[in-house]
């Protein structure tokens, strides 16, 4: 007996948001790949399962070595999710699975009126997510609204990604991502530097990149103008 629309199950639909990364090619393209491999191989499963937006907005229709772009990127590994910022009609990616983004594009910031007196704007809420136990290696944590404070250490192999700074009580092993919605302001703060990889608002840095003066010492990590900035804490 078929079913009747009164037993039929109900549809459970509700909003998710998600982080995903962006990459953003420049030219030459065979110099980028090149840098691209040299960040693989320093942080061996940094892109792993995480889906990816490519940002075209540095590309020509007639920029030399495009066609060979999203298949380079296959062969790395990496989990195309959108493409932003370019045309289909390009001839060289008249061969490429183009997925739509889940967003469209960057909106242009709303010119703001000057605040009055009485028109003050309100400060942004931020909630910082705490966490009273170590982050164990595998184990990856996002938090878009806020910091993350960690009681205890952050393991190797494992991954904290924050909209606002990060504070780790204990020891950063593993890999510490602040800023994560563009906000240059964030920082990085540990009781024992010993991290993969080091990250703010896009820009980062590897163990071996990192000032072997802080190694092993409680350090913050901030950014100036477009340079990691590593510093002992008293």
């Amino acid at each position: 007996m078929s079913a009747t629309p009164n037993h039929l199950p109900r549809i459970r639909m509700s909003g998710r948001s998600f982080l995903a990364l962006t990459l953003t090619p420049e030219a030459p393209l065979a110099d980028w790949l090149a840098a691209l491999d040299q960040q693989i191989a320093r942080s061996v499963g940094f892109f792993a399962g995480k889906p990816v937006i490519i940002d075209l907005a540095l590309m020509q229709a007639e920029t030399p070595d495009l066609a060979g772009l999203m298949p380079a990127l296959k062969e790395r590994g990496i989990r195309v999710l959108g493409l932003e910022g370019g045309d289909r009609t390009w001839a060289a990616a008249a061969k490429w699975d183009w997925p739509e983004s889940p967003v469209s594009g960057r909106t242009p910031a709303p010119t703001a009126e000057p605040a009055t007196p009485d028109t003050q704007p309100a400060p942004p809420v931020s909630t910082p997510l705490v966490l009273e136990e170590s982050v164990r290696s595998g184990q990856h944590i996002v938090w878009p609204e806020g910091d993350i404070v960690i009681m205890g250490s952050v393991a190797s192999g494992a991954e904290v990604s924050a909209g606002g700074s990060v504070h780790v009580y204990g020891a950063l092993r593993g890999r510490a991502i602040a800023g994560i919605g563009g906000h240059a302001q964030a920082r990085i703060y540990t009781q024992k530097l010993a991290a993969e990889l080091v990250a703010i608002d896009g820009f980062y840095a590897t163990a071996e990149e990192m000032d072997p003066a802080c190694a092993e010492k409680p350090t913050q990590v901030f950014l100036s103008g477009e340079t990691l900035v590593f510093k002992t804490l008293p």
